[in-house]
């Protein structure tokens, strides 16, 4: 495939060397007024930090006291703080997401946001899994960040849309604890957090049957870290492992049917399942070199998955897994007056997919026929991915400085069938109605190479504010299920990377008593992955989204808090096609689950031993199908949050979530002429103790 970008490669590269050139006198001046030739090197940063990386970028921080107030069942509990962000609950852990877009589901959803535990991708590039965060401990992290908008410059594919980045530890001098919690439908909750330089451990279980019927889980998670020394050299060892073993909820039916007492509690699919584990080990080392510091961490990963499709008629069960390794380098040098960083990435991947169904068909004949028992998919994919890429911070004024980053990535696949070409039967015979609906193609490899890039500026008002704007470019490679799951006879996908474009503006102040971001964005993303009405996937989609963003603290005095954050967006679909499921999309319609208003508002009240948070949750209407013809009238959900520390070790825990008990949907969806809808639980109560030793 084509190396697209090179103009933006040029553009980049050039203004990097201008402002380096115009450095590189300074730099030899001071270096020859040294009658010694030592130059100090003062590290300001951690060049890997999200923060760093994206100075002049909209990054929302979440720290380890916000993350143990909140004590989230599922990730959309702690990610609803983050403007742009909704993380939209499905059945038991099961979650769809979306960034500054709509919420992405099926062809064209999966990978277009990155997730990282420390500083590491979770998953290799082209083998995503859409409910990805499952597989992070967000529950105990000391940190999450999350970076909104393209962030392809900075992490390479998967990047599109933005970055969520979970770090398990950041210090060792905290107290070490245990926890229980306990709630409805026999939730029970336990953690472990020990602390003992060099060494840290996290460990949870959850276990519930669920407020649906047949909507139980079991949930551990385990991070582990060790820290050593060689000489200069500091490393920290992270081991990471994740067991969700799920009963799985399917849709119910019908208008507003989330209204209805009984079928909230019902689950139409009680024979559906998740089972998923995942293990990841990194070792980041930080020490002196060439006259710089370097840091970089060698990983391995593997996960394995198996689930029932009881959204497909025939119901065939999955199972995927992928083993891979890699490591990632910086070096990072603050000069007289930039700082640099420059560095590579390599990753190696294994991985396969076996899709089967265990008896016929039920529902029509043209189902019955079309969608045999039998295998339906076995493949496997081997994959290199290799980038270099760059970051620039230049001061121009003493107020005001720019940045430049740069990558340039190439992923090649390589996919091995290991069933029958083609979309006959198991036993190669033709199905009716003009053949099988899945198809498997034929051996091959496919190469996509990229370029992304980011210019930002910073000017600063105050010691505590600033403007800052920023121009970025993103991509995301095809995922190979999307090149080589294919369906009614299509043979060969030819799909081009997904791009992303945007320009963001916004202001940050920080005076007391009040603290607030407020940024505006516009945003183009184009070749975007769907499936067409003749169920082919193709490649030639166009979204523009344009929005506000706001996030504010306001310090009424030293007991009562406000915080708001907030969204305000637009995103329509910019080109005119009939897709799959029946439906249009017609240019200027707006796209589907994505709401116009988001806001997340918390009113803290903290006096003595006490905490006290109210929190409101409110998401817009949105149409739910491509056609605009059907709606989700949208939901406002309060929650209440209290703690209570008994002298130095005992803390006393409580939570009411939907206080109000109001009946709304986690999902709603319209397809194949009926609504369709996740139901949100009604009011529940969690209580539980800490310890701390």
């Amino acid at each position: 495939m084509r190396l697209k970008g090179t103009w933006l490669a040029a553009l980049s590269l050039g203004i990097s060397s201008v402002l380096l050139a115009d450095d590189s006198t300074n730099e030899a001046d001071s270096q020859s007024a040294d009658p010694d030739g030592i130059e100090e090197i003062v590290v300001t940063a951690d060049p890997r930090s999200l923060q760093a990386k994206s100075a002049h970028g909209s990054v929302t921080v979440l720290d380890a006291d916000v993350v143990s107030k909140v004590r989230a069942t599922h990730p959309n509990e702690i990610l609803s703080r983050v403007p742009g962000v909704w993380v939209v609950r499905g059945s038991g852990q099961e979650h769809l997401t979306g960034m500054r877009s709509a919420v992405l589901a099926g062809p064209g959803a999966c990978g277009a946001f990155l997730l990282l535990e420390d500083n590491v991708p979770i998953r290799p590039v082209g083998f995503c899994n859409v409910n990805g965060l499952f597989e992070l401990n967000l529950e105990q992290a000391d940190q999450i960040e999350v970076l909104r908008g393209p962030a392809s410059s900075l992490y390479g594919g998967n990047a599109l849309h933005g970055v969520i980045n979970v770090r398990p530890f950041l210090a060792s001098n905290y107290d070490s604890k245990i926890s229980f919690e306990s709630g409805p439908h026999d939730y029970l909750h336990a953690r472990v957090d020990y602390r003992n330089s060099p060494i840290q451990f996290k460990f949870l279980s959850t276990t519930t049957n669920g407020y649906r019927h047949a909507t139980g889980y079991g949930q551990q998670k385990l991070n582990l870290r060790f820290s050593s020394t060689q000489g200069d050299w500091e490393g920290n060892h992270i081991v990471s492992a994740t067991v969700l073993n799920q009963e799985t909820g399917g849709y119910v039916r019908g208008f507003e049917a989330y209204r209805d007492s009984e079928l909230r509690q019902s689950n139409p699919n009680p024979e559906a399942y998740r089972d998923a584990k995942s293990f990841r080990t990194a070792s980041h080392w930080s020490g002196p070199a060439w006259d710089g510091a370097l840091h970089f961490a060698p990983y391995l990963r593997r996960s394995v998955m198996q689930f029932r499709q009881h959204f497909l008629p025939g119901q065939p069960t999955e199972k995927n897994s992928q083993s891979s390794m890699g490591v990632v380098g910086h070096w990072f040098k603050d000069f007289p007056t930039y700082t640099l960083t420059v560095g590579s990435q390599i990753e190696w991947m294994q991985a396969s997919l076996l899709e089967q169904q265990i008896g016929p068909t039920t529902g029509s004949a043209f189902l019955v026929a079309t969608r045999p028992e039998g295998i339906h998919y076995n493949f496997g994919v081997n994959s290199t991915s290799i980038a270099v890429f760059n970051n620039l911070i230049y001061p121009i004024t003493d107020v005001g400085e720019l940045s430049q980053s740069l990558r340039v990535e190439q992923v090649q696949y390589e996919y091995d069938n290991r069933h029958l070409v083609g979309n006959t039967k198991d036993d190669g015979t033709p199905c009716g109605f003009g053949g099988c609906l899945y198809t498997r193609p034929a051996d091959r490899s496919d190469t996509y190479s990229n370029i992304a890039a980011r210019f930002g500026f910073r000017h600063w008002i105050d010691d505590q504010s600033f403007a800052y704007g920023l121009l970025s470019w993103g991509y995301r490679p095809p995922q190979t299920t999307e090149l080589y799951r294919l369906q009614s006879g299509q043979s060969v996908a030819d799909l081009d990377s997904e791009r992303l474009r945007s320009i963001e503006i916004g202001v940050d102040m920080d005076h007391d008593p009040i603290a607030f971001n407020l940024l505006a964005f516009s945003e183009s993303n184009q070749d975007l992955v769907f499936r067409d009405a003749e169920g082919m996937n193709v490649s030639d989609g166009e979204i523009t989204s344009f929005g506000l963003e706001v996030e504010m603290d306001y310090k009424l005095n030293s007991f009562n808090e406000l915080s708001l954050s907030g969204t305000l967006a637009s995103h329509e679909y910019s080109f005119t096609r009939n897709v799959a499921r029946g439906e249009s999309i017609v240019d200027g319609n707006e796209v589907d689950s994505a709401p116009s208003v988001m806001v997340n508002f918390r009113w803290v009240y903290e006096r003595n031993s006490s905490n006290l948070e109210f929190e409101v949750n409110r998401v817009g209407s949105h149409y739910i199908n491509a056609a605009n013809s059907a709606e989700y009238e949208g939901h406002t959900v309060a929650n209440l949050r209290w703690t209570y520390q008994l002298g130095n070790r005992w803390t006393v825990l409580a939570r009411a979530t939907n206080i109000l008990d109001v009946e709304y949907a986690n999902r709603a969806d319209f397809a194949f002429g009926s609504y369709r809808y996740f139901p949100g639980t009604p009011r529940q109560l969690y209580v539980g103790i800490e310890f701390k030793t």
